[in-house]
């Protein structure tokens, strides 16, 4: 049976004698190192290393990312014992107490408590994986590490332990016995470790024979051949389990066997009952024969105590035995696993391009809070496995050709490889994923052929990006033409070149917008384009006359300016009123302003033709000789820098409506990045540039300094730089060339004041920069002291680490490391999913499973109290 046992020893170096055999049961332990990416391996303490067996003295901890998981091949549809444990010992000569939760693939399984559990802990759980991968994956949920000692999994019989739902997450297993010594390999050929255990009111009765243990469960024999009576003969033999929590639903395996050899007038039989139910009338235990009782469904035992009775029967001349017990909680693992040919498909892919995004660990879609970077999936039904819906793998340095797993992913929808290094031919097997409605591979070496397979999909809908036209020249057969027709056919063309251009000069009309009126475009139905040029404003006048009002309404409006909300590098707020009802600010061009009429008509043609929810509406403007005016819709709520500071009397923001403000600005920058064409660059986002509404919806406001960008050759154009010192782009700050990721690490920053409510500046901190100040702080592992204290810990640490984590990925000095807007979108909405869906989990881990400080399983290892 050993041979099909897994047993790795956590951070044991691949060069220090993988596998050895463990002196205590004789299995052997192999170094863990292939069925993990991640990770850094560690000691613990030399003077406690002599208290453990060897597997217990190195760990495997990690300190990057907040999902890490093992890979680890099983059958499938068996049943398996795992088991983790985890010895602190001060490895890292921190002195912390560490605490994690351990997830089995998509779902919860439980949280290790280091706290509790000064020497140790392990977990165990019988559980049945539904492919041929197990997933044992390490969650961190505060500022402390994770950590593992070993991971040891254990075939079991397809038909014991069997359950009407779920995995069974064990409590408890004792032998009822007044020896010191704990059970485990050889002894039990599953390896479950099993306690000895008694009471003061009970004795204890044994043989020296064997036990016939030839049923499924095959206990020890010396589990089975002592077993505890009443120490009053009349009185009925009661025992206690205790399940972690009081909402467990509880299975109770009862294991019986004779051990005393009864005449012919003697009997021994008993009434079973579990908190006054019962389970079994007048049962007679087989001599020398291994038995087991269960509850025939799960329970819960209130109080979390569960009281087994067995009561002695009125013909009975015996009282009742019982020879050993378990006790399990169920485990109800309803999220499904990803579809095992998604898995596969996006393995390959994986493996084919060598990436090693430390997200794409675990289940690929589920949960949602552990999404792999770049993956969209269809996971409404969490009875039903997701399926990949999309696939990004833009800017990922990837070379060679287009991998052929992409085609096994059957449901993609939008597949983009853009901006990067692959080459050979586009392949026709992308024609046969029938779900597909976009295909970006711009910005590569691919070949100058498009299949036909792929041109006919894009008749039927099919939005194929690619560089430029690119067509099959080799199937047009060269012609000669005289000499004469040549010299024509030129003439005609610049003919029709110069008539096209004055007709431009002429009647030059906008040619780009972003909306209609009445409908407005969302950024997952326009298709991202691949080049860029940039588009200069003039200083005429503005063209449109829509929407436009005379200083006279203007001084109406505002009540001769009566009230000033605010002022700016433009000039003051006023606060108005429209049609007598409807509250508008009113911003006014002063004399001394910097921005001047370029920015003032920049600012009123780009949102004349822009429209979102997320974007501050432009009601109107005034430009009527030195009058310059912009009229916005009213934000009641001021900007978000007011709020997290407190000024005016604001109420604390919570971290939730913090996260959904942050989701509100993303998903406006997006709308600039991808939604208008051509693209837009805010270039001064901040935290004063996000305004509120009375609902608390956040909005993108001030346009002055946007560009726009037009297809071309370029991803980027050149500029004066402009912005706001602190928020302003490093490389575009350097170089001048100004792209949509730099509007991402200006997000990037406000996402640090959102998280930190620190000044994004202050000169009194040992680092300035609120970006160098935080990396400061998180080599401290400390993120209380990252998080703005207003917020009193009432967070989720969990989607506060994935807050932090994308906006320091979003402020990288490096822009071809930043996300793109729309992957940030899909970031944040994940951490406000986790925020929201965070269940109140019972921090009660008063395990049955601590080892004490031996762990050898010797004299010194004892259960817990009962």
């Amino acid at each position: 049976m050993w041979f099909r046992f897994i047993s790795l020893d956590c951070g044991l170096p691949l060069n220090e004698q993988s596998p050895y055999t463990e002196s205590r049961t004789g299995l052997p332990y192999s170094s863990d190192s292939s069925f993990i990416q991640t990770g850094k391996i560690g000691r613990i303490q030399r003077n406690l290393q002599g208290d453990y067996l060897k597997p217990l003295t190195t760990v495997r901890y990690f300190p990057d990312g907040i999902r890490n998981c093992y890979n680890i091949t099983v059958k499938q549809r068996t049943n398996y014992l795992i088991r983790a444990r985890a010895v602190y010992g001060n490895y890292d000569g921190q002195n912390l107490q560490p605490r994690f939760d351990l997830y089995i693939g998509p779902n919860y399984w439980v949280t290790i408590d280091i706290g509790e559990y000064v020497n140790g802990t392990w977990e165990e759980i019988i559980h049945t994986p539904r492919s041929n991968i197990l997933n044992l994956c390490l969650v961190k949920i505060d500022t402390t590490t994770p950590f593992i000692s070993s991971i040891e999994i254990r075939p079991l019989p397809n038909n014991s332990y069997i359950t009407t739902a779920g995995s069974l997450k064990m409590f408890s297993r004792y032998y009822l016995s007044s020896s010191k010594f704990p059970l485990r390999y050889p002894e039990d050929v599953y390896d479950r470790v099993w306690f000895a255990y008694t009471e003061k009111a009970w004795k204890h009765i044994s043989t020296s024979l064997a036990v016939n243990t030839s049923n499924l469960f095959r206990l020890p024999q010396d589990a089975l051949k002592t077993a505890a009576i009443p120490g009053n003969a009349s009185a009925p033999l009661i025992d206690f389990e205790y399940p972690t929590s009081a909402n467990d639903k509880v299975y109770i395996y009862l294991h019986f066997a004779e051990v005393e050899a009864l005449r012919a007038n003697e009997t021994r039989e008993f009434d079973i009952s579990l908190n006054g139910e019962p389970i079994e009338y007048s049962y007679t235990p087989l001599y020398l024969q291994s038995q087991v009782l269960r509850t025939p469904s799960p329970v819960i035992c209130p109080s979390k105590e569960c009281i087994i009775t067995l009561s002695k029967t009125s013909k009975s001349t015996h009282p009742p035995l019982l020879n050993a017990v378990e006790g399990f909680a169920v485990a109800d693992f309803r999220q499904a696993e990803t579809d095992d040919n998604d898995v596969v498909a996006i393995r390959k892919i994986k493996a084919a391009y060598g990436l090693s995004m430390i997200s794409w660990q675990g289940d690929p879609c589920v949960p949602r809070a552990f999404l792999w970077d770049g993956l969209n999936c269809s996971d409404t039904d969490a009875s039903i496995p997701p399926k990949i819906t999309s696939l990004n793998l833009s800017s990922r340095g990837l070379t060679g050709v287009i991998e052929d797993g992409i085609q096994n992913l059957a449901h993609l929808e939008k597949l983009d490889l853009s901006n990067n290094s692959l080459t050979g031919e586009i392949p026709e097997f992308l024609a046969n994923i029938k779900s597909l409605l976009i295909i970006n591979l711009s910005k590569n070496n691919l070949s100058n052929s498009i299949p036909q397979a792929l041109r006919n999909r894009e008749k039927e809908g099919l939005k194929l990006i690619v560089d430029g036209e690119i067509t099959c020249l080799s199937c047009v057969p060269k012609k000669k033409f005289p000499l004469m027709v040549v010299a024509l056919v030129a003439s005609a063309v610049v003919l029709v070149i110069v008539v096209v251009l004055v007709f431009i000069f002429v009647f030059r009309k906008k040619k780009t917008t972003c909306h209609v009126e009445g409908t407005t475009t969302t950024p997952s139905a326009v298709t991202p384009r691949a080049k860029f040029t940039p588009t200069s404003a003039s200083e005429t006048s503005i063209d449109t006359k829509e929407r436009r009002f005379s200083h006279k309404e203007v001084m109406e409006m505002t009540n001769n300016f009566e009230r000033a909300l605010g002022e700016g590098g433009f000039g003051v707020v006023y606060h108005g009123y429209l049609n007598g009802s409807q509250q508008v600010a009113v911003k006014v061009l002063s004399e001394s302003s910097s921005q001047g009429y370029k920015h003032f008509k920049a600012e009123v043609e780009l949102l004349l033709r822009v429209h979102h929810i997320n974007l501050v509406n432009l009601v109107g403007y005034c430009d009527e000789r030195d009058h310059l005016a912009l009229i916005y819709e009213y934000m009641s709520n001021g900007d978000l820098k007011d709020h997290l500071s407190g000024k005016h009397g604001a109420s604390v923001l919570s971290w939730s409506t913090r996260l959904r403000i942050a989701v509100d600005a993303a998903l406006g920058l997006e709308y600039l990045h991808i939604g208008c064409q051509p693209s837009m660059v805010h270039r001064d986002v901040k935290s004063t540039n996000i305004l509120l509404s009375e609902q608390l919806e956040g909005k993108i406001a001030d346009f002055g300094l946007s560009r726009s960008f037009q297809l071309g050759d370029e991803s980027h154009v050149s500029t004066v730089v402009a912005g706001t010192p602190g928020y302003l782009d490093p490389e575009y700050y350097r170089t001048g060339r100004l792209a949509e990721t730099s509007d991402v690490y200006s997000f990037g920053i406000v996402l640090l004041e959102i998280i930190t409510n620190q000044r994004v500046i202050d000169q009194h901190r040992d680092k300035s920069h609120i970006m160098d100040w935080t990396a400061f702080m998180l080599n401290r592992g400390d993120i209380t002291r990252i998080m703005d204290p207003k917020l009193k810990g009432e967070y989720n640490s969990r989607s506060v680490w994935r807050a932090i984590e994308l906006a320091m990925l979003c402020a990288n000095p490096s822009s071809e490391k930043r996300p793109s807007m729309s992957q940030v979108v899909n970031e944040l909405k994940e951490c406000l999913a986790s925020e929201n869906s965070v269940k109140s989990k019972s921090q009660d881990t008063n395990s049955h499973s601590s080892f004490e400080m031996s762990m050898s399983f010797d004299a010194k290892a004892v259960p817990r109290a009962r």
